[in-house]
């Protein structure tokens, strides 16, 4: 009778976590975010949610959307990578540096641009899967050459981005840039892949268990390369994304922006497991968007960078831990 007594109340709480996925959470997260952030600027005489409010949440979605949207790949079989910062930098001269202020070259350079992305995310899966060293540390010694690099051959911006070109960054339908709606559209792209294909299904098979995947006939090594390859894919469209903000390529554009934490902080956020196997792009728009919307009331309020950081850091703990609480009750 005790035992009974003791799992009747655990019903409800069992039912609501079963109801509320992560993805319904973040969600909910970011409206409510959206009110409070309203109130606390109109407070300052302020408006959050005007046509510029919502013009610069969505800008500044943009490129870490499209890392993240890549990240999410990688994370979901279980990896990370942590080389997307630079490499969002030397795509950005690279797509300059092709361009070189001539439209007829805005193609080729795209293409080349992301060739060089390809390239090293190929790299970066061949390291990790062949000579078996962790992808933290793989990705990150790819990181360090890139950075060798960079500081060795630039010491500010370069090239030259068409005005052709600069439309990408700046063109906006009403309120919403084109660029975010490209972003989104890699987003159901990227969620089409993972929900509807037999490599989305191999992707959360090696990050469920990758020996398992390995014994059920699953390629684990190719599913490891492709999503790598496909990540910096992603930060190579960011790269261009942010050549055509700037007008030029830029070295540190990718991290001075923190873009390998923050698409990593993002994805976490949205509620996918660093250990892969569970999570998706859905959930992790959310958290760019979270991350966005914090920053543009941030800077609203003229917070400090200090404190900014401190919540950033706070709301993130408190996602996981209730991710964490949930998965608890669902045991």
């Amino acid at each position: 009778m005790a035992a009974s007594t003791t799992a009747a109340p655990a019903r409800p709480a069992r039912r609501l976590a079963g109801l509320l996925q992560p993805t319904v959470i973040v969600y909910l997260a970011l409206v409510l975010l959206l009110i409070v952030g309203s109130i606390l600027v109109a407070a300052r005489g302020g408006m959050l949610l005007d046509q510029g409010g919502i013009l610069n949440i969505l800008t500044r979605s943009t490129a870490l959307g499209l890392v993240a949207i890549g990240q999410t790949m990688v994370i979901l079989t279980g990896k990370l990578d942590l080389s997307v910062a630079y490499l969002i930098g030397l795509c950005s001269l690279i797509g300059a540096e092709t361009m070189g202020g001539d439209p007829g070259m805005i193609v080729p350079a795209v293409l080349l641009t992301l060739a060089c992305a390809a390239g090293v995310g190929l790299v970066n899966g061949l390291v990790i899967t062949k000579l078996k060293v962790n992808a933290f540390i793989a990705t990150l010694g790819m990181a360090l050459i890139i950075r060798g690099y960079l500081e060795s051959a630039y010491s500010g911006p370069s090239g030259d981005v068409p005005r052709a070109f600069q439309h990408l960054g700046y063109a906006r339908i009403g309120p919403i840039p084109v660029s975010a709606l490209l972003m989104l559209a890699l987003a159901g792209l990227a969620w089409w892949y993972l929900m509807r294909t037999k490599g989305g299904y191999h992707v959360y098979a090696v990050g469920g268990d990758e020996e398992v995947a390995r014994f059920s006939g699953i390629r684990s090594d190719r599913t490891i390369i492709t999503v790598h390859v496909l990540c910096a894919v992603a930060a190579g469209l960011a790269g261009l994304f942010l050549a055509s903000r700037l007008g030029s390529g830029a070295p540190w554009v990718g991290v001075d922006a923190g873009y390998d934490l923050e698409s990593i902080a993002a994805v976490v956020l949205g509620g996918t497991l660093l250990a892969g196997g569970r999570g998706g792009v859905a959930g992790t728009i959310g958290g760019v968007l979270i991350l966005a919307t914090l920053d543009t009331i941030f800077d609203d309020l003229g917070v400090t960078p200090f404190f900014k950081d401190v919540v950033r850091g706070a709301v993130l703990i408190l996602a996981v831990a209730l991710y964490a609480r949930r998965r608890g009750l669902l045991r």
